[in-house]
């Protein structure tokens, strides 16, 4: 599968997908239909799935205009269904979709919004986390609690190591400065960010990462590592409790 990364707005990242076997043609959360559109008439190709993560509008502004021109099916969250137009295929977790050769299955990751899910396409190793998973971060909780924020990350860094994350944002090098503060010893950590030192420099993205990279340098899928825990004064305490305390700190954090 084909993943072409698509930037919109400040800081956005929109997905187009081609199954190469079907010719079949997908977006992922096109919050701005204008760009979208235009990489899809650079390369002569026509839209037919509009794949959804959540109902905030800088994924899914672009959604009606792209449905009416391309006739494409939206599919998103049963639980966001009151809250996202145009809806035509409502699913929830463990529930799979196909499109093309490929199948996606549906993982609920609520906290950034109640509603919120990832498509973990399993044969192409590809994830797509919305705002719940970012390269050394995590979403801000909107509507969730710590603990289904924390229990959605678990999920997440229960997949594959080579599996690819293709998240909402380029928030990485931010998320990294922050990361460096809570797990200054991390000597994967300190690599990672010498890479997207540099790739920021050239104006690339960090993205993808993959789940294997995230487990070994994002301190929130770390709250249950020794490392972290006494790096802020919080050794051998529950997971959850050393999570919440992580968020708090990026949630103020100016760096």
């Amino acid at each position: 599968m084909e993943v072409i990364l698509v930037p919109a707005f400040a800081d956005n990242y929109i997905y187009v997908l081609r199954d190469a076997a079907s010719g079949k043609v997908g977006v992922v959360d096109p919050g701005d239909a204008a760009p979208v559109q235009a990489e899809l008439e650079r390369r002569g190709w026509t839209l037919s799935h509009i794949f959804l993560t959540h109902h905030h509008n800088d994924h899914i502004g672009g959604v009606a205009e792209l449905k009416a021109r391309h006739r494409a099916t939206v599919i998103g969250a049963r639980a966001d269904a009151h809250r996202i137009p145009d809806l035509d295929v409502a699913l929830g977790d463990g529930d799979r979709t196909v499109f093309g050769e490929q199948t996606a299955r549906i993982i609920a990751v609520p906290g950034h919004t109640s509603g919120h899910i990832a498509f973990w396409f399993e044969a192409a190793e590809t994830l797509f986390s919305g705002d719940t998973l970012f390269s050394l971060g995590c979403g801000r909780l909107f509507e969730g609690t710590p603990a289904q924020m924390w229990e959605s990350l678990q999920g997440l860094r229960a997949l594959t190591d080579s599996t690819r994350v293709y998240c909402g944002h380029e928030y990485t090098q931010s998320n990294g400065r922050f990361a460096l503060t809570v797990d200054p010893a991390n000597p994967a950590l300190q690599q990672r960010m010498e890479e997207v030192a540099a790739l920021r420099e050239r104006n690339q993205p960090t993205i993808p990462t993959t789940i294997g990279l995230e487990r070994r340098t994002n301190p929130f899928l770390r709250a249950d590592d020794p490392g972290v825990q006494s790096a802020i004064g919080l050794s051998g305490a529950p997971a959850v409790e050393v999570f919440t305390e992580l968020r708090h700190r990026k949630d103020h954090f100016r760096g």
